[in-house]
């Protein structure tokens, strides 16, 4: 392993290695650039096989029209519709559904009771695969251009399902540019300002990017071969962590390889030196947030499950640039890379004062340190007395099916704009339309029929997308399942919604306790000490609600966000504990090497005070590139990157740099057990150039 590690490090190995990268990163170019292409967007696909709404999907397929997603035309005059308006929009319906739906009938608009809008449906063919969005984008566009915005008064929108459909495909088509780009930038500007030099900032900032190029490749060759599903979040996760956790490992190794170069002249060896001393810390924190990832494989929701292995890939993609792509650059280079700071070999150590005060507030106050900040943490987590899962607002802006949505509920039931799809036996047909009817339902129309089974569309007493939408879908299901002999499903784009919440909650009670078992077991093995593995979790779980709480209150008196995304408690947990046991794995790694010197109170302050500016530094990078989320436009997207950017924050400032110092000053050696380190044993100094690596070490 110890070869292994100094590969790049070797006068001849490290081109080599510079070469092999080159061939990689020409041979993955071209993959890399079509994975935003493959990822596929449409929930249905994320739906497990047991869902209710899957089967009145697979169920449509035997009706002529097949699947369906239909486009909802809504015209709208203040002072109310004139002759020429109704006159309109019935040409408009059948021109449209002609061009749009010729497997259809026209409707015939229906006039709201106040006589001010219009409503018909163009019933869009669903294809099924990876081209159904931008066929969907298509033909919305095409409608869209065809009537026009409305003039004279008169307001004219394309909403619905497919309308919907269409913006938020457009969106996430829009993304990628965001997505390339400013990770790029973010990471280009916090390096520059870290290091404070005009050519270093670029090799670390190159090393990520190779990362990102390969990691990139690797996921578009499983969509294409073993036909993995990703969706847009999952491409986002990918770059954002190859970037930020990949920009971490680099400022930890560089750090070492700095103080490695004030002790050999040369820096080939000063560089083998700082791969084995970093290098075990650094592969076993990727280790560990990739153990935590890999916990996602269990979950039953296709959108959920394959954030696994893209986030391995992720951090797999990115540990490896910099354990070999990084090194060799930085020993190709020479000590000038550092310019203007060239380190020299020869020089004192420089401590940090800023680190120094805050080792000795440590030191000096522990318990009153460790107190306060876990009582402010605590006092975080009460945010989430308000926290509300069903989510009701979907962007962050304001799309044209969302204002076209806004006129169809301003003029007609509540549900016209979301119809919900009903299949049920033929021969109950009537039975099933009387049973949605006093389900609440305010209509119940016929679609079709089909090897004995009949399709219906039903509009339920609800807003489109709110929690009152999905209860009565659940008292539609309770009614229609009660029917004798009509063997109804449910299905539609609300239901569909209500399986996903049902599903993720599901998935939450198992992930969740999955994580923290593994990376219990993981921290263990590293550092051989139960006691201080539990506290590490501990800490990273109160962080972890402190973060939900500031935010879930930010979310509804700043952003003014109704609800939280079904998925956010999941994913963010994962993540952040995870990410949150990373830097507390740097720390005390750290802290368990100066232990073994100087005994654990000294060696608490010494390994706060060495690591203190790099890991910070790291968590500052890993926060902003997360916070690159924030600025898309889906709030299910942004509310992620909030709450994952916010807790490495807490967990930089305030856990990593003062709750966990603090607790193990104060609690002292017995959080070491059952180590031989509980028992307070201390290694006797070595003669200089015999001191033993730390892998060495007992």
């Amino acid at each position: 392993m110890t070869r292994l590690l100094a590969l790049p490090a070797g006068r001849r190995t490290k081109w080599i290695v510079l070469v092999g990268w080159l061939v990689i990163l020409a041979a993955s170019g071209s993959f890399a650039g079509k994975l935003f292409s493959a990822a596929e967007n449409d929930r249905i696909e994320y739906l497990p096989k047991s869902a209710e709404s899957t089967a009145v999907l697979q169920a449509q397929e035997a009706f002529p029209q097949g699947q369906v997603i239909p486009a909802m035309i809504v015209y709208q005059r203040d002072g109310g519709l004139t002759a020429a308006d109704k006159e309109r929009a019935a040409a408009d319906a059948q021109r449209l559904t002609k061009e749009f739906a010729p497997h259809a009938t026209a409707q015939r608009p229906q006039v709201s009771k106040d006589g001010k809008a219009a409503l018909y449906t163009v019933p869009l063919a669903a294809t099924g695969d990876e081209q159904e969005g931008e066929v969907i984008l298509d033909a919305v566009d095409g409608m869209r251009e065809r009537l026009g915005e409305g003039s004279g008064g008169l307001d004219v929108k394309v909403a619905g399902p497919a309308g919907l459909g269409a913006d938020e495909f457009l969106i996430f088509r829009d993304m990628e540019f965001t997505l390339l780009l400013i990770p790029v930038l973010v990471v280009a500007v916090l390096l520059l300002l870290i290091y404070r030099s005009p050519v270093l900032f670029l090799v670390p900032l190159f090393s990520v990017f190779a990362a990102n190029q390969v990691g990139s490749a690797i996921v578009y060759g499983l969509i294409k071969g073993p036909g993995l599903a990703v969706n847009s979040m999952a491409v986002s996760v990918l770059s954002i962590l190859i970037y930020g956790a990949g920009t971490d490992y680099a400022l930890l190794l560089i750090a070492r390889y700095r103080e490695e170069l004030a002790r050999h002249e040369d820096r080939h060896e000063a560089m083998r030196v700082a791969l084995r001393r970093s290098g075990g810390a650094i592969v076993a924190s990727a280790g560990t947030v990739g153990l935590g990832l890999l916990c996602l494989f269990v979950a039953d929701l296709n959108s959920t499950r394959s954030l696994a292995p893209v986030g391995v890939l992720a951090v797999g993609s990115a540990v490896v640039a910099m354990m070999t792509l990084l090194p060799a650059l930085l020993v190709i280079f020479g000590r000038w890379i550092f310019w203007p700071r060239v380190p020299r070999a020869g020089e004192a150590p420089h401590a940090s004062r800023a680190w120094t005060r805050v080792g000795a507030l440590v030191g000096s106050r522990p318990r009153a340190v460790w107190s306060v900040t876990a009582l402010a943490l605590a006092a975080c987590v009460l945010g989430l007395l308000s926290f509300n899962v069903p989510q009701q607002t979907r962007f962050t802006e304001t799309p044209d099916a969302v204002k076209g949505q806004e006129l169809i509920s301003a003029h007609f039931a509540a549900g016209a704009g979301n119809p919900v799809d009903v299949i049920a036996n033929a021969g109950q047909a009537d039975a099933v339309r009387q049973a949605a009817l006093a389900a609440g339902a305010t209509s119940a129309q016929e679609s079709g029929r089909a090897g004995g089974t009949v399709q219906m569309q039903v509009t339920v007493a609800a807003e489109p997308e709110t929690a009152a939408e999905r209860d009565a879908v659940k008292r539609l299901r309770d009614r229609l399942h009660a029917v004798p002999g009509a063997d109804a499903k449910v299905g539609g784009p609300a239901a569909i919604e209500v399986d996903m919440i049902k599903t993720i909650q599901r998935d939450s009670l198992l992930t969740i306790p999955l994580v923290l078992v593994v990376i219990l077991v993981v921290l263990c093995l590293l550092l051989r000490a139960f006691t201080m593995s539990v506290l590490l979790i501990a800490t990273v779980v109160l962080s972890f609600g402190a973060a939900m709480g500031i935010s879930t209150a930010v979310f509804e008196h700043v952003f003014h966000w109704t609800g939280q995304d079904a998925q956010l408690p999941q994913i963010a947990f994962v993540f952040l504990v995870a990410l949150g046991v990373d830097y507390n794995i740097f720390l005390m790694s750290r802290v368990r090497e100066e232990t073994k010197r100087h005994g654990t109170r000294q060696g608490t302050i010494n390994g706060l005070v060495s690591t203190g500016g790099v890991i910070t530094s790291a968590g500052i990078v890993l926060a902003a590139t997360f916070s690159v989320l924030v600025t898309l436009p889906v709030v299910g997207f942004a509310e992620q990157g909030f709450v994952i950017a916010l807790g490495v924050l807490i967990d930089t400032f305030i856990v990593r740099s003062l709750l966990v110092p603090a607790l193990t000053y104060d609690l002292g050696d017995r959080l070491w057990w059952p180590s031989g380190l509980a028992r307070g044993r201390v290694e006797r100094p070595r003669a200089p150039g015999r001191e033993l690596a730390p892998e060495q070490r007992g």
